[in-house]
């Protein structure tokens, strides 16, 4: 494999504004993680250590192998939203416990005594999820006053889910262990009811089907350490690669060069289909093959992407998407030329794909481009966010400029004259509308990803998360559907 040569200048103007720009954002996803770590704040942190109790994040930093990592997931799920609580009252994440790979959650007792939000639910499957599908043992840390019951018509009806997900990881012989630490009441009484093992903490430990909510939670985490041959650029220069400003664009040969063992890739027909990066490189050790995006997508890279993809599923080798996508080319001559069917491709080839997906959100990820890049609807194991990261159907002044033309052919028809003053009032709203939903805050909030990273910690999560998925690696030789051609 050859080493990226970087053509970037650390000390030019345009690095050192995107820099600044990406530390600062970076910083802003710290405060609020550091915030979610704080549980329900001080006067519950400090009514649970008067009973004599563990914090929740204690409780997991003893469990885990000393000097070992914990990834932890979907941290800021419920930021911003009204009643919920940064990290949705569930801590969870992957570590290792007697040097076996495992997912670890535990409840966030100090908010709300833990009591089951519908954020909270959604992050409990999301994680149950990613436990099954890379073949995790899973333990649980329990400590919940049950549903939040304001908020049961939420809640019940799809909460049973997680029952069901209990039994059939315990079908696939993926070892499920609960821990009681505290009261674990109506619907938490079952998640020990339920697992495999359950170990009860004496004195502290009480399951019933009815009862009181409790209180939780507080402290810091543990990070992996390299290991295998870093990359050959300093991490620290992907604060300055990509903008904050998603029409200015980037090379993401720059990332993959600060990701990857020995900055070496494996470059596959570099020179057509352009738009699209493929190639094989080591991430820690692993073997991965790598699409990213360098601008939108035509036929050429939605082909020369669907080829890539089967011939690592040939190989059993597990793929990641670098995401920075504004969609397909569109255009008459595009339309023509069959942008919908050579797209159709990659989609089918990223939907029917039996190796570990991974997704790393780097900027924009905007309409069908989502899709053909393995989105959170097409199962990656796991998905990454940048702090810059921005999610849509589109952007807001193209949405809000459809919605215009809409309106004034609408009016036409009718033989109508249009309110200029309205129209434009409501295309300022929806531009604010859509510039709000899109941003990574929100996104992460709703559990559209599984956390956001700093960009300089993105080579170890996916250490992390690639180890995790080699646990259930897949099968390759897989079929496909069928292709239009």
């Amino acid at each position: 494999m050859r080493v990226i040569a970087s053509g970037i200048n650390p000390k030019g103007e345009a690095f050192r504004a995107n820099y600044d720009a990406m530390a600062a954002a970076v910083a802003k996803v710290a405060e609020a993680q550091a915030a979610a770590r704080a549980g329900g704040g001080d006067k519950y942190v400090q009514r649970h250590r008067a009973k004599g109790k563990l914090l929740p994040r204690e409780r997991i930093e003893l469990l885990l192998d000393e000097g070992s990592y914990f990834l932890e997931l979907q941290p800021l799920m419920g930021h911003g939203i009204r009643g919920v609580g940064s990290g949705a009252g569930v801590i969870g994440g992957v570590g290792l416990v007697g040097g076996v790979e495992c997912l670890v959650t535990a409840n966030e007792s100090t908010l709300k005594g833990g009591a089951v939000n519908e954020y909270g639910l959604n992050k409990s499957l999301r994680l149950a999820e990613i436990a099954e599908k890379n073949g995790l043992p899973s333990v649980s840390l329990t400590e919940s006053a049950g549903a939040d019951l304001p908020n049961q018509s939420r809640i019940f009806v799809p909460g049973g889910q997680t029952f069901r997900d209990l039994t059939r990881r315990s079908k696939a012989r993926l070892p499920t262990v609960c821990v009681v630490f505290g009261n674990a009441t109506a619907g938490g009484a079952y998640v020990p009811g339920m697992s495999d093992y359950t170990i009860m903490v004496d004195g502290q430990a009480k399951v019933f089907l009815a009862g009181p909510p409790l209180v939780k939670m507080a402290t810091g985490e543990v990070s992996d350490d390299e290991s295998l041959g870093g990359a050959r650029y300093d991490p620290d220069e992907l604060l300055g690669v990509a903008s904050m400003d998603l029409r200015v664009p980037f090379d993401q040969r720059e990332v993959i060069a600060r990701l990857v063992d020995g900055s070496r890739f494996a470059e596959f027909k570099r020179d057509y289909g352009a738009t699209l990066v493929c190639g094989w490189a080591y991430l820690h050790g692993y073997l991965v093959g790598i699409l990213a995006n360098n601008g939108v997508l035509f036929s050429e890279a939605a082909n020369k992407g669907a080829q890539f993809i089967q011939l690592c599923n040939q190989r059993g080798v597990p793929l990641l998407f670098l995401q920075n996508i504004t969609g397909f080319m569109v255009g008459r001559a595009y339309e023509e030329g069959g942008i919908i069917k050579h797209g159709a491709k990659l989609i089918n080839a990223v939907s029917n794909s039996e190796v570990p997906l991974f997704t790393v959100m780097t900027g924009a990820s905007f309409g069908a481009g989502n899709y053909g890049m393995a989105g959170r609807a097409f199962d990656p194991r796991f998905l990454f966010a940048w702090p810059n990261h921005r999610i849509a159907v589109m952007g807001g002044p193209q949405l809000a400029g459809v919605l215009d033309i809409i309106k004034r052919e609408s009016a036409a028809r009718r033989g109508q004259q249009v309110d200029e003053r309205a129209l434009e009032m409501t295309k300022q709203m929806i531009v604010a509308q859509i510039d709000r939903e899109s941003e990574a805050f929100f996104a992460t909030a709703r559990g559209w990803d599984d956390g956001i990273l700093d960009p300089r910690q993105t080579r170890d999560a996916l250490a992390i998360a690639l180890s995790a998925a080699h646990n259930a690696p897949g099968r390759p030789g897989v079929s496909w559907g069928v292709f239009r051609h």
